[in-house]
């Protein structure tokens, strides 16, 4: 079910009141991370390498960082990513950065947590393509830097296995987190960080209702428990315009997952942190400007035509929202010597 009753009567009462100092949220400087997968520095290692490694999809190509590229704004800025055999998705690969502070994952939130979702795309016959987990497992044991890699996080035995796999990839995904933006330094008390435009926006952002649904330190909706998922109908408001330029009720959201008439159209709130970098924008990523994205947020999502100075304004401040990212210096991948794999 949608988790936003009282929020969507707000926004149909008319938009949000001004937000006091105390409602803005600054991003942490560590993400959180549950009792059963707490991070080290051997989980994280091993992590990135799984991360960056081809040889665990059918064609030796794509790897996690493929669709979701850390050099950049942690997505591929496609309307769909391209996975085995030339393959386009269906949806927009959303940003892995700062995903640890998603209580579910994936556009229409099937994966209740960081490891559930690096078990997706490995198997996903259009993603990573792989026929079976068994197959996968072999490939990383053929390796001895990866057996080596595998017992330093998690110990001796027979420990490359599927679960750990996934706890290593999410441990790693939990150290990309983009703090100190020049919002969060403007919300610490640096009020030179924004511009007096930027400034007018974060109040716009707040006065049309914005902030009803993106909001919280992600600007991704309030803090839930993990694998309670924050949705919202898209389009909410039918306007034949924009359904015709860019068809976003073609894909069912979440109903596809439940079944749930209430759950037709229902999205995953997404973060708005380093928004200005994943163009195109929304599930089907049929908007190519961030400019656009706001105008079509007003139409559909809050049945306002905003004016050019809102939508300049608000864009402005969602520019603020580009944080500082980690330096990202790509891993030595284990060697497999003197052959290959039966890549397609």
């Amino acid at each position: 079910m949608i988790k936003t009753t009282a929020l969507l009567g707000a926004l149909l009462l008319g938009g949000a009141s001004a937000v006091s100092a105390a409602e803005w949220q600054t991003l942490p400087d560590r993400a959180p991370e549950p009792a059963d997968n707490p991070t080290t520095p051997a989980k994280v290692a091993l992590g990135k390498m799984l991360y960056h490694e081809p040889r665990i999809s059918a064609n030796g190509v794509v790897s996690c960082n493929s669709c979701h590229n850390v050099m950049g704004g942690g997505d591929d800025n496609r309307s769909g990513s391209i996975g085995v055999r030339d393959q386009v998705g269906g949806r927009s690969a959303p940003t892995v950065w700062n995903s640890a502070f998603n209580s579910v994952q994936f556009w229409d939130g099937r994966a209740p947590s960081l490891e559930a979702q690096a078990k997706g795309p490995v198997t996903n016959p259009g993603e990573m393509g792989m026929k079976s987990w068994d197959e996968v497992i072999a490939r990383l044991k053929a390796m001895p830097g990866y057996t080596e890699a595998f017992a330093a996080a998690f110990g001796a035995g027979d420990t490359v296995t599927v679960d750990n796999f996934a706890k290593a990839v999410a441990a790693y995904e939990r150290t990309l987190i983009t703090p100190n933006s020049p919002y969060d330094q403007y919300v610490k008390g640096n009020k030179a960080a924004l511009t007096d435009q930027q400034v007018r926006g974060m109040n716009t952002f707040a006065e049309v209702g914005c902030v009803q649904c993106h909001s919280g330190a992600a600007f991704n909706g309030p803090q839930l428990p993990e694998g309670t998922g924050f949705f919202m109908k898209f389009p909410l408001y039918q306007n034949g315009v924009m359904e015709a330029r860019y068809n976003f009720s073609a894909d069912n959201g979440r109903f596809d997952v439940t079944g749930n008439e209430a759950d037709r159209h229902a999205f995953k709130v997404p973060t708005l942190r380093n928004v200005a970098l994943t163009a195109p924008y929304f599930h089907n990523g049929t908007v190519k400007t961030l400019q656009d994205a706001v105008m079509v947020m007003g139409k559909v999502q809050l049945n306002k035509d905003l004016t050019e100075q809102q939508i300049s304004d608000i864009t402005a401040f969602l520019n603020a929202l580009t944080g500082e990212f980690p330096k990202i210096e790509m891993p030595r991948l284990p060697t497999l010597a003197n052959q290959t794999f039966p890549f397609e």
